[in-house]
């Protein structure tokens, strides 16, 4: 038995998110159908991330474990002539049957990206947000400066978050706008359910005048939901690559 390790890049528009549902499409069930074609074998995957419905990935990992001989960096490209065009995977390699995605330590990068614009372009519907009122770039950077560091993000993640350690650390936030899209950029040790849309929605908030950036250190401390701004669209979030560590 071998585990090979896949890096997936997908488009998450036409999908029900990373996980398999019972109730439409996902990038996991994708992968193990195709896995289980190619290899001849039963293949069951698990990802690192579980990425919501309309989320894309440039560098989602995940693992299985299989039976075959097929070379492990030959799976990349096997793999590819068979999926659809909104799924590639970027690497293959085998990795220690030890190895396990969610449970390593790792660094994770996210982006959201804003389409500020009176019109929106619907070239970029798919992958940005559209806010019509102008958004103030210098006071989201204020108020994300609050949100680097170790800090409970309770306030930040669904109102009754899966795990009970809501402690994480956000090792970077960066916020640049070029021409009309602005781009939040988040590296952070771990990010709960919701964490990185909650708080672009909250800087959004922000940005358009709806909050002082020096409420943003409340919400914190106050460890309540229902201070923080709203839960962004799915659309503008990517995650981008998660390294270990």
């Amino acid at each position: 038995m071998r585990r090979i390790k896949l890096i997936v890049a997908y488009d998450g528009t036409n999908y029900c998110g990373w996980q398999v549902q019972p109730n439409g499409n996902s990038v996991q069930a994708e992968l193990e159908r195709h896995l289980s074609d190619l290899l001849k074998e039963e293949i069951r995957i698990t990802g690192a991330s579980r990425t919501d419905a309309g989320v894309h990935a440039l560098g989602n990992v995940a693992v299985f474990d299989t039976n075959a001989r097929m070379p492990a960096e030959k799976v990349s490209f096997a793999l590819n002539t068979r999926l659809p065009a909104d799924i590639r995977i970027q690497d293959s390699c085998e990795v220690p049957m030890s190895f396990h995605p969610r449970f390593a330590n790792t660094v994770k990068t996210y982006e959201y990206k804003i389409f500020n614009s009176r019109f929106p372009d619907p070239t970029k519907r798919l992958y940005s947000f559209f806010y019509y009122y102008p958004l103030d770039v210098e006071k989201m950077k204020e108020a994300a400066a609050y949100l680097v560091g170790e800090h409970d993000f309770k306030s930040f993640c669904t109102a009754k978050p899966e795990v009970e350690n809501t402690v994480r650390t956000v090792y970077s936030l960066e916020i640049c706008k070029e021409e009309k899209l602005i781009t939040i950029r988040i590296r952070g040790n771990g990010f709960l359910y919701n964490m990185v849309r909650i708080i672009a929605g909250t800087l959004i908030r922000v940005g358009g005048g709806g909050m002082e950036p020096q409420e943003v250190k409340h919400i914190l401390e106050a460890r309540n939901r229902e201070l923080a701004g709203d839960t962004a669209r799915p659309e503008g979030l990517t995650l981008v690559k998660i390294e270990y560590v």
